[in-house]
């Protein structure tokens, strides 16, 4: 149960932090952070919780990542939907958090779901921040996953420096995001994803299932290439 409670806040933690740096602080005229203020804290909130809540349960929060460690020998096929759970319900929490901060206010920001980016949700075509294709974004989501998957992995392989594998990972992260913020708005985790659809509504449900396949596609093909390419041998 501790890992499945770390899990969940791992995961609330990365959407409260990553997606509420996107509705709070990104547009601010002037003072906002902007495409690689929100890249910044996606990156810091896996950085902190690593090093918090790391030790409990790996670290994943994200099913991508789940099934990517799964794919490299390196998580048990029995704790995939205990793990997946546990992240979707953080994830939901943290959304429903967000969502009532954004109507608490004197004057309650508008969700437009007909826009790209409403309620830091992820999408493409129309709802893509720059107009991006289905194609476009399922290719882009699909290969940033795996090398998600292969840095996460080389990082906390036995031979790597460990203490600094959250940094590694962390900084990743940031780096994914500003690669694909304009694409998808960034997904590469399907809680994430999921979370921000659902209070969204509208045209991002539909597309939801893009930030499922992909992202977990692209995770298990980066388990499985730092398995059977990379690994040493003896650390199978």
């Amino acid at each position: 149960m501790k890992n499945y409670l770390a899990e969940f806040f791992g995961t609330f933690w990365l959407v409260f932090g990553g997606c509420g740096s996107a509705l709070f602080a990104a547009g601010i005229p002037e003072l906002g952070i902007g495409y690689l203020g929100v890249s910044l804290a996606f990156g810091l909130t896996v950085l902190t919780m690593a090093y918090a809540v790391g030790h409990i349960s790996g670290g994943h929060f994200n099913p991508a990542v789940s099934f990517g460690l799964f794919a490299g020998g390196r998580f048990p096929a029995k704790e995939l939907l205990p793990y997946i759970i546990s992240q979707v319900l953080g994830a939901l929490v943290a959304g429903a958090a967000l969502y009532c901060i954004v109507k608490g206010n004197n004057t309650p920001m508008v969700i437009d779901n007909t826009h790209a980016g409403a309620f830091a949700a992820n999408g493409y075509g129309d709802l893509s921040p720059h107009g991006y294709t289905p194609g476009a974004a399922f290719l882009a989501e699909f290969l940033l996953t795996a090398f998600f998957l292969i840095i996460i992995l080389g990082a906390t392989d036995r031979f790597a420096n460990g203490q600094f594998a959250g940094i590694a990972i962390g900084l990743a992260l940031t780096l994914i995001h500003l690669i694909s913020i304009p694409i998808t708005n960034t997904s590469v985790n399907p809680a994430r994803s999921t979370s921000q659809a659902i209070f969204a509504g509208g045209g991002y449900i539909p597309q939801l299932w893009l930030f499922w396949v992909a992202p977990i596609a692209g995770g298990i093909l980066g388990g499985l290439i730092y398995k059977t390419l990379l690994q040493k041998p003896e650390t199978r």
